[in-house]
């Protein structure tokens, strides 16, 4: 899976979340930049990620996070070794 694939995957994932339908995302954008992303949210779009993905995190992956562009760059490395070990 692409990049630009696992943004589009991820927007239409927080547009739904979020409800926010024309919700746009970019590596810069941080929780505070999303109307109503708290910790139940946040929660939320982790599990929301993990089925649609086919992945896990733990806790410490994503407790380090800062933006989305970070949480993307992991879920292509996630992507990458359950790639590998198939």
């Amino acid at each position: 899976m692409t990049e630009a694939e696992i943004y589009e995957t991820l927007t239409e994932l927080m547009r739904d979340i979020f409800d926010e339908d024309d919700l746009d995302i970019g590596p810069a954008t941080r929780a505070d930049d999303v109307e109503g992303w708290d910790s139940q949210s946040h929660i939320s779009l982790i599990v929301a990620v993990e089925q649609r993905f086919g992945i896990r995190f733990l806790t410490s992956e994503f407790e380090s996070l800062h933006n989305v562009g970070e949480f993307v760059s992991l879920i292509e490395d996630k992507l990458n070794r359950s790639c590998l070990s198939h």
